[in-house]
């Protein structure tokens, strides 16, 4: 009997149109045996929520590489939970600030945002990839 593949959405969040970084991703995840469904750039929240809702996705992972992202995925907990997606796992990575600022204290805003995991700027998708089999119980 074949394991049910966890699936992520992914996509760039806000007016960002970065999209190499979303096509690694992609890749990567894909290669790692994960269902990925890929918005592409300039995503809004409601995308993210409506396509993890037809999907029955497992997580969203956000990207953003403009700076904006902290305005961007404010609130996307909140309407994933109005949306009855309460458990889904939700990650952002990325440039997803303005400036450089000590990412400890970054981590800390989004935790309190209600992201369970959050990724500097040039996290190797591995890592990602990583935290995703934890966090969603995928065994090798």
């Amino acid at each position: 009997m074949e394991k049910q593949k966890k699936t992520l959405v992914i996509g760039v969040i806000g007016a960002d149109v970065h999209a190499v970084g979303n096509q690694i991703l992609y890749h990567a995840f894909t290669d790692a045996g994960f269902n990925v469904i890929n918005l592409g750039v300039m995503v809004s929240q409601e995308e993210f929520i409506n396509a993890a809702i037809e999907t029955n996705a497992d997580a969203i992972v956000v990207s953003s590489l403009y700076g904006q992202g902290e305005l961007d995925c404010r609130g996307l907990r909140e309407k994933c939970d109005e949306a009855g997606l309460e458990h889904i796992l939700l990650y952002v990575g990325g440039n997803i600030v303005i400036g450089k600022q000590p990412f400890e204290e970054v981590e800390k805003r989004f935790k309190a945002m209600g992201f369970d995991r959050s990724f500097p700027p040039g996290t190797a998708p591995e890592v990602d990839i990583a935290y995703l089999k934890q966090d969603l119980h995928v065994e090798d």
